[in-house]
């Protein structure tokens, strides 16, 4: 602290080695804890990480407070965070020697809503790969970030809760925890199905199955089609040329030359 009182104002490089010295006591006793690590310049560098951001940003409830967690998480400041079926937890390195713990409780997705996601990706998902990528259609982009129809959350379905002394529901950490979350699907996007409880297997399932039978129609059309062109002569009462008919044919010539 400040002769003011205020807290004493710290360079970044000394704000990133108290954050790395804060991991190694958290890990002595929990050898597991996975502190969030920005790569690069942006927060978030994959399809579902920028979509987890702009998600939270397009609210005018979070857009003017998330910001403050910008410089939080690029400076190392979130020293663990887990992410479990409907639940965030983790640790945050503030102004405080300890950290503060932050619970982020993200409310399901509805059924009748996971079902008209589902029905939606029926034959526009190629494999899990390509969906864990983000490379699938643009349609599917926009059911995905539909607002309050997608997959991800509102600030209604999102109950924050952090132990610091801020009175401001979303604080300096739990922003930083919420941008922590987009690095976290940049690196297991599947994270967030588990976070929302829904089982993405369902949805590829359902998509593969339908592509597949769309194929298997397509297939079977086809053969009928080369049936029909086979039977024809029997439609139109057109006699085949049979085997017999060919040896008397090949017979008589023989005989011909002979006599000749």
């Amino acid at each position: 602290m400040s002769f003011y009182g205020f807290p004493k104002y710290e360079t970044v490089a000394e704000k990133r080695k108290r954050a790395q010295v804060a991991v190694e006591k958290l890990k002595k006793n929990n050898p597991s804890i996975t502190p969030i690590i920005i790569k690069g310049r942006n927060l978030a560098s994959a399809w579902w990480g920028k979509a987890w951001n702009n998600n939270l940003e397009r609210y005018s409830d979070y857009a003017n407070r998330i910001e403050r967690g910008r410089s939080y998480v690029r400076h190392g400041a979130v020293l663990d965070l887990k992410i479990e079926k409907g639940t965030i937890v983790a640790w945050v390195q503030g102004s405080s020697s300890k950290p503060y713990k932050v619970n982020i409780a993200i409310h399901p997705i509805e059924e009748d809503l996971w079902k008209k996601i589902k029905k939606s990706c029926e034959g526009k998902i190629e494999s899990l790969q390509e969906l864990i990528d983000g490379k699938f259609p643009e349609t599917l982009s926009e059911i995905f970030t539909a607002k309050g129809s997608g997959l991800f959350p509102t600030p209604k379905e999102i109950t924050l809760k952090c132990n610091c002394p801020d009175w401001a529901v979303m604080c300096k950490h739990v922003s930083a925890v919420l941008y922590g979350v987009g690095v976290r699907l940049d690196e297991d996007p599947m994270l967030l199905f588990t976070l929302r409880n829904v089982n993405i297997e369902e949805l590829i399932a359902k998509a593969i199955e339908e592509k597949t039978q769309n194929m298997l129609g397509k297939a079977q059309t086809k053969s009928r089609r080369i049936m029909e062109d086979i039977d024809v002569t029997a439609v139109f009462g057109v006699e085949v040329e049979t085997t017999d008919t060919s040896n008397k044919q090949k017979e008589t010539q023989g005989k011909k030359k002979k006599r000749k």
